[in-house]
């Protein structure tokens, strides 16, 4: 007997796993659209303090809201925003002093009654440091202190019994992402700084550029134009691309030698030649500025030929020289 697509979909869908699923991210979904709609200006404020702060971002929550703030303190410190988190029941026993006046302090406790944030709590209000408060009422110990107010929707936790942190969690976290994410806007925070702080891995390769791994100078391979094909030769094997570049007088680059044209002129009287016979001229480049991932997608274009290096060229002049190995060993893809 055969079940037909139909049947299995429609088992699926009234499977209870699959209905006690989609209801959880339902409700979820509704508190975010909820706490889009409930923004207001006390979320400006928390983005004055923390724009305004010399020092970094103190995250700090109990439980499952010290989880989400480990993130959010990693998000911020990954954007721009420098940011540390501090748990609240070691802050009590001395960690109170990685706290100082130049910080501003984020509170996250969907109760806002987490006693064990009230030496936190305390402290900032000794010091006179920023308090931020993500917290789901207003008038609880945590709410009635803070500096900034961002409250979270009143939709009950995802879990039947409405007990387990789900609804409130995901929107603390997704607080903490926007946030993050407007004051990486006010910052002016490009791809240029965010691979600062994100150099492994496929994205950073994916942020590298050619000037960060370009060969200059005397590693450069180059002869000037007239060089006897026997001198561009040991030149060739010198400096192991399997190419040579070819100047004019200004030192512009006028071409360049590859395997490929080696095989073209291959023959008793190539010694006799000089590199202007062989070379090919207006060669391919690209600029020190461009990603390297742009570079490896012009050696590897088939309208090329399946080049192994480029020359980089400001102003006509060659600056340095990346081949396809130097992209690949920088996990550039």
């Amino acid at each position: 007997m055969t079940i037909s697509k139909e049947a299995v979909a429609a088992r699926v869908n009234e499977s209870p796993d699959i209905v006690a699923a989609r209801k959880v991210l339902k409700m979820e979904a509704e508190a975010l659209l909820q706490l889009q709609d409930d923004l207001d200006a006390e979320f400006v404020k928390a983005l004055d303090y923390i724009f305004a702060a010399k020092g970094r971002v103190i995250v700090s929550g109990m439980g499952k809201s010290g989880h989400i703030g480990n993130k959010i303190a990693a998000t911020l410190a990954s954007t721009g925003t420098p940011a540390q988190f501090v748990h609240p029941a070691e802050a009590s026993h001395g960690d109170l002093g990685m706290i100082t006046n130049n910080d501003v302090v984020l509170c996250l406790s969907n109760s806002g009654g987490t006693k064990e944030l009230s030496d936190i709590i305390a402290y900032t209000r000794r010091f006179h440091i920023p308090l931020i408060a993500i917290v789901g009422r207003a008038d609880s110990t945590l709410g009635r202190r803070a500096d900034a107010l961002l409250l979270l929707p009143d939709i009950p936790e995802a879990c039947p019994m409405g007990l387990a942190p789900t609804t409130s969690t995901t929107a603390t976290l997704a607080l903490g992402d926007a946030l993050a994410v407007a004051l990486l806007a006010r910052r002016g925070f490009n791809a240029e700084k965010y691979r600062v702080f994100h150099p492994g891995g496929k994205l950073g390769g994916s942020l590298v550029k050619v000037e960060d791994l370009m060969h200059t100078g005397d590693a450069m391979p180059l002869v000037p134009e007239g060089t006897p094909m026997s001198e561009a030769l040991i030149e060739i094997s010198a400096k192991s691309f399997g190419c040579v570049g070819i100047l004019t007088e200004d030192q512009s680059l006028a071409g360049i030698i590859t395997d490929g044209d080696l095989r073209r002129h291959m023959g008793a009287d190539l010694l006799d030649k000089s590199v202007n016979d062989v070379m090919t001229s207006n060669p391919q480049t690209i600029s020190a500025h461009a990603l390297a991932g742009e570079a490896l997608a012009q050696m590897n274009s088939t309208g090329f030929n399946g080049i192994t290096c480029l020359f980089v060229v400001d102003n006509k002049k060659a600056t340095g020289i990346i081949s396809v190995h130097d992209c690949l060993r920088s996990g550039v893809m």
